[in-house]
């Protein structure tokens, strides 16, 4: 549990890669945490990768219906939409 503490400390400071390093090693030791998969996907939509985001995201939905990736898996689906859309019209 201090890694998820460390992990948070750290996205609130800005600092996503060093999150996305604790939380890799902390999933590989904890892999049915939806609540790191989830941070780790906070930590990828932040880097704007896009993909790994909704990769994470989607992990930590898969081991727990009610996780809050849900929501954050549904806004960056929205916001990847509405720019891709935006593309299209320059």
């Amino acid at each position: 549990m201090e890694d998820l503490k460390q992990a948070k400390i750290l996205l609130d400071k800005g600092l996503w890669n060093e999150a996305v390093e604790v939380l890799t090693s902390y999933v590989k030791d904890y892999p049915d945490s939806d609540e790191a998969y989830f941070l780790l996907g906070n930590a990828y939509r932040k880097k704007e990768d896009w993909q790994s985001a909704l990769n994470n995201y989607q992990k930590a939905i898969d081991l727990n219906e009610e996780s809050p990736a849900r929501h954050a898996y549904k806004a960056t689906t929205e916001i990847l939409e509405f720019y891709n859309k935006d593309m299209f019209n320059q």
